[in-house]
């Protein structure tokens, strides 16, 4: 056998180089484990833990599901804190406690996406007015649970008198970035922790608008202006971006982790879908701007709260998937508030936004069924019938949805939380009220029942003079 020794040197070298570049081509296995935070993403987490409750079956009732649907003399019941059944004829088990509900209504517990309770709670003194961090436009590292006082009466009002069982706890809207806000569970506790609904996502308070440009145009700083308002959005949004990348790196490739910032780790989770914008804003080309700004920076708006001019950009809430939160007719204490109109949440509705009724008051939280029931009025007035069923989404698996907890309550769908009130007669009118108010399952108020009307504390007063031993 003959050998060229030319071709028999080249074809090992072809065949060396060969291997040489299959070698630098070949995968190299990444870790998948991510490298631990040095630090907790929940450092204050939920003690909450549903008081007792007994298997209870309501009879001869009229039902709204909170998602639209309708049932005449139907029947709910809930068993181990949780929704069990709802229909017009449901089998018992034995032991169940019943109750006949003839002619009332039973609806979903009310849901309160726009709350200061605690924070600024009753009575209303400088010495409790912990809602707003006003040293700063931007203060995203505060948490409005840190400021929240359990003992404030609103909350046993808001069960009472409105059937209020959920709540979100926001910071003021003095600054462009408030902070922090957090769920409730409006039961009676010690801490806020054990009041906290436990997994829900926190939010974050933006405002736009009027307040923050009164308040630091005031004391010559910035932002004074509209467009000084969008600017420091900007320039924090940046900086959240280059902190948030940091971060990733570090948990990718693992190393000296970066400086810790508290305000950033707020941002940062907006960033990655883990905390929701809950936005301040009543103007409709504002909202139009934050919707704009949210895409350069990659966030996503949860909600507009106030929203008077939602009406005007429907389309557009709709498109981007954003809630609207508004009140009925409560307009014109400042000139962004100025172009409201009385069939705002109607005509939301009509175009297939998600609406919510939402009270921003310690008063207006005990009313929210009225709230609803003046908008229901409007829109019937102008030609758009909403029924009342329907409507009932706007106080219950609305703001359940713009929360991220419909899936454990808002509505009376079997598996759901057992947050449900029965009210003694028609829920929107205006001479009903709550009788009865289950949370988890367990009744935590009646009306026909003194001992089953929460007090705080603080309405005990203090013992008088003769009384101290």
């Amino acid at each position: 056998m003959v050998f060229n020794k030319g071709v028999f040197a080249a074809l090992i070298l072809s065949t060396a180089l060969a291997g040489c570049a299959t070698a630098k081509a070949k995968p190299q296995t990444a870790s998948t484990e991510r490298v631990p935070l040095p630090y907790k993403q929940d450092p204050y987490p939920s003690t909450y833990h549903a008081y007792p409750g007994v298997p209870t079956l309501v009879t001869n009732v009229t039902i709204y599901d909170g998602e639209g649907g309708r049932i005449n003399n139907g029947q709910v019941l809930f068993a181990n804190g949780k929704i069990v059944a709802v229909g017009q004829t449901i089998d018992a088990p034995a032991g169940t406690t019943t109750i006949d509900g003839t002619g009332k209504w039973v609806t979903p517990g009310v849901i309160d996406i726009h709350s200061h309770l605690g924070d600024y709670p009753s009575p209303s003194v400088q010495a409790l007015s912990d809602g707003n961090e006003a040293t700063g436009p931007v203060r995203p590292e505060v948490w409005a649970e840190h400021s929240v006082w359990p003992q404030d009466p609103g909350f046993s009002r808001a069960l009472a008198n409105g059937g209020v069982t959920t709540l979100e706890i926001l910071p003021g809207s003095a600054n462009l970035f408030g902070g922090r806000s957090v769920v409730l569970k409006n039961v009676a506790a010690r801490t806020v922790q054990a009041m906290k609904f436990p997994g829900a996502p926190y939010g974050l308070k933006m405002a736009c608008g009027e307040n923050p440009k009164r308040v630091y145009g005031s004391r010559n700083q910035m932002p004074s202006t509209r467009m000084g308002n969008i600017a420091v959005d900007r320039q924090t949004w940046a900086r959240a971006q280059e902190y948030k990348r940091k971060w990733d790196k570090y948990e990718r490739d693992g190393g000296e982790p970066p400086a810790r910032d508290i305000a950033m780790d707020t941002l940062s989770g907006v960033l990655a879908g883990d905390i929701l914008v809950q936005n301040h804003c009543y103007r409709a080309d504002e909202m139009a701007i934050v919707l704009d700004m949210a895409k350069e920076f990659g966030y996503k708006v949860t909600a507009f709260h106030h929203a008077v001019e939602a009406y005007k950009i429907a389309d557009l809430l709709k498109a981007n998937g954003v809630c609207a939160a508004v009140w009925a007719d409560w307009w014109g204490f400042k000139m962004e508030a100025y172009d409201a109109i009385n069939e705002n949440m109607p005509l939301l509705q009509k175009a297939g936004v998600c609406t919510i009724t939402h009270s921003d008051d310690a008063n207006g939280i005990q009313r929210l069924n009225q709230e609803a029931a003046k908008a229901l009025a409007n829109g019937r007035r102008m030609g758009i019938d909403i029924p009342d069923e329907v409507a009932w989404e706007w106080l219950s698996i609305n703001p359940a949805r713009a929360l991220h907890i419909d899936d454990r309550t808002g509505s009376l769908r079997p598996g759901k939380m057992a947050d449900v009130v029965l009210w003694n007669g028609n829920p929107f009118s205006v001479y009903t009220r709550p009788e009865k108010v289950w949370i988890d399952g367990a009744l935590m108020y009646d009306a026909l029942d003194p001992k089953r009307r929460p007090v705080s504390d603080f309405e005990l007063g203090q013992p008088g003079e003769g009384d101290v031993k």
